[in-house]
């Protein structure tokens, strides 16, 4: 299951040394709700491996902000805490699994 990610535990995670897929959404956003399970399934697939998780922009501006995200839904890719890649719009599963393999 795809991981909460805020500004909270977003050190944490990155002091864990895996990749971390960030996931910007929103509950209102369609193309959003139509990612989801493809992150969710990248999560189960990846799980040990790399960090896969949601970050909701309207419960956590500030993370968004950190990355400049503005337009949802946006997937973030991080390696030792900085960004290495992304991809803004509804993505499809091969598209982002390219990106994630390639921080392992």
């Amino acid at each position: 299951m795809a991981q909460t990610i805020n500004s909270g535990n977003f050190e944490a995670l990155v002091a864990t040394g895996k990749p971390i897929i960030v996931d910007f959404w929103a509950t209102w956003c369609g193309p959003c709700k139509r990612m989801a399970p493809i992150i969710e399934e990248l999560a189960k697939d990846y799980d040990g491996l790399a960090i896969v998780g949601k970050c909701d922009v309207e419960e956590d501006e500030d993370l968004a902000m950190r990355f400049g995200v503005r337009n949802i839904p946006t997937v973030v890719f991080l390696k030792e805490g900085k960004e290495v890649d992304r991809s803004v719009g509804l993505v499809p599963r091969p598209v982002l699994e390219e990106k994630l393999k390639a921080l392992l």
